[in-house]
């Protein structure tokens, strides 16, 4: 129970803040408009039928909804699989289940999830996101973080002897 409140409140905390920055976006901003906010970063509402990069685009919500749920029993399983004291991991587990939670309620809603993020150059533009793609990554990183440097610390424990 102790490592469970922490992270339910950041998995609440995520899908709380995804809904409401998409509340926001879908409400104040038409459909492909862009808002300039830097040079190289926009705001630009659009809506993403397929996962991430636009992947399995057409396929359909009611599968891409099946996914999602595969996704997060995989991570739930393997955040309950890990040791308590791969804190680092828990925090991972909690913002990829978040921002999966988040795009899921998007897609049971609407059929698609919305995106408005835009890192872009006069030359160049990158895949348009929201705050539970971002949660996903930096979930997914914090998990292999924790790998990598767990899988260092046991090597260098076995050369020691």
């Amino acid at each position: 129970m102790k490592r469970l409140l922490p992270a339910a409140t950041t998995i609440g905390l995520i899908v709380a803040a995804d809904r409401v920055s998409k509340l926001l976006v879908e409400r104040f901003m038409d459909y492909q408009e862009t808002i300039d906010l830097l040079p190289f970063f926009a705001l630009y509402r659009t809506h993403n039928q397929g996962i991430a990069f636009s992947m399995l685009w057409g396929l359909g919500a009611l599968p891409l909804i099946a996914i999602s749920l595969a996704v997060i029993a995989f991570v739930l399983w393997l955040w309950r699989s890990s040791p308590a004291e791969r804190v680092v991991s828990h925090v991972g587990f909690a913002l990829v289940i978040g921002g999966a939670i988040g795009n899921l309620i998007d897609r049971a809603m609407f059929g698609y999830v919305i995106d408005y993020f835009l890192f872009h150059t006069s030359a160049w533009s990158f895949a348009v996101f929201n705050l539970a793609d971002s949660a996903i990554t930096v979930g997914a990183g914090l998990i292999i973080l924790d790998e990598v440097l767990t899988w260092r610390r046991e090597r260098a424990i076995e050369n020691a002897d």
